[in-house]
């Protein structure tokens, strides 16, 4: 009868990997086998397991960051250069001085609060949408401190279907924060239907300013009557004032020779400022004062003298009239 070979307990440190160690040699006071040791490796199976979710949880983060910086919810540093802020006919036309200290002032303090809104144009470039003021103040201050970072702007990209979207969200950021002036209004839907983004101003004023009341958007166009007639003959024309606006444009509306008057009137007056503007262009609107007739001396008969001159007019001078006047000065010889 053949002996059975007698099987030792593998050395824990030649054993195969994956393999489960064996037990080690019974000591006074333990259970006979013993208590088995921890495990050198997982198993094949629970670590491809193990790697997968891990994987799957990482694939679901980037795609959760590529998502939210593609719907604009990732704020993002881009370069001052790689902007580009012409993208836009932009609505705002002035920028007040003392307002854009006080912005850079606060930057330079508290740093950057309020991202600014981009598309992106690809190769590295984008297109600024809304944000202009905070954009300057950032060129300002890069300029005036060479300061790195004032270098780049924190951004959220947006994915828009349109041009007609960007000018939407443009106009929209500019009236919840700093209204815009009814010029200013007038003139990015003027230039956007110029642009053949909207087919006609008041197609562009109806949808940059849906949110606007139709009273609104009534005097968003009579301001538009002003820039087609005197846009490039204004040098001041942000400042207008609504009542003064609404005057001019139905006076333009009125009188279609009204517009050559007034251009005329503004290259005479050449306006150094706002205040002169106003006054040249309200010039126009006073109808002139017709000359002060003399006072009639009988019905019909009108008198009017200057040292070595009478005059008579009227609906009564007639030839018998001059007749009997040439009889009476001859009888006063």
């Amino acid at each position: 009868m053949a002996k059975r070979k007698r099987l030792t307990p593998t050395d824990i440190k030649t054993s195969e990997p994956g393999t489960v160690p064996a037990p080690e040699a019974k000591s006074v006071g333990q259970h006979p086998l013993g208590a088995p040791p921890a495990m050198t490796r997982r198993p094949p199976i629970a670590q491809v397991a193990g790697d997968a979710a891990a994987q799957a949880a990482l694939d679901e983060v980037a795609g959760e960051l590529r998502a939210a910086k593609a719907e604009g919810r990732m704020v993002q540093l881009i370069d001052l250069a790689a902007i580009d802020v012409d993208h836009l006919m932009r609505d705002r036309m002035v920028s007040d001085a003392d307002d854009m200290d006080t912005l850079k002032t606060s930057l330079k303090a508290r740093g950057q609060q309020t991202p600014i809104e981009v598309v992106d144009l690809g190769q590295g470039r984008f297109g600024l949408i809304s944000g202009w003021r905070r954009m300057a103040a950032f060129r300002a201050l890069l300029a005036e401190t060479g300061d790195d970072r004032f270098a780049q702007i924190q951004c959220l990209t947006r994915q828009l279907d349109t041009v007609s979207d960007a000018y939407v969200s443009m106009v929209e950021e500019n009236e919840i924060r700093v209204g815009l002036s009814y010029y200013e209004r007038a003139r990015v839907a003027a230039r956007a239907a110029e642009q053949g983004v909207y087919p006609t101003a008041q197609l562009a004023v109806r949808d940059l300013f849906a949110s606007a009341s139709r009273a609104k958007r009534s005097k968003i166009m009579s301001f538009v009557t002003i820039y087609e007639a005197l846009d490039d003959a204004l040098k001041f024309p942000a400042t207008m004032s609504e009542r003064f606006g609404l005057k001019l444009a139905k006076a333009l509306k009125d009188d279609p020779r009204l517009e050559k008057y007034l251009r005329v009137a503004l290259v005479a007056s050449s306006p150094a400022d706002a205040a002169a503007e106003q006054a040249a262009l309200a010039t126009g609107l006073e109808p002139p004062k017709p000359a002060k007739a003399p006072p009639d001396m009988i019905a019909g008969i009108a008198l009017a003298t200057r040292p070595g001159h009478l005059t008579l007019s009227g609906a009564a001078v007639t030839e018998a009239l001059v007749a009997d006047l040439k009889v009476w000065l001859q009888g006063r010889r």
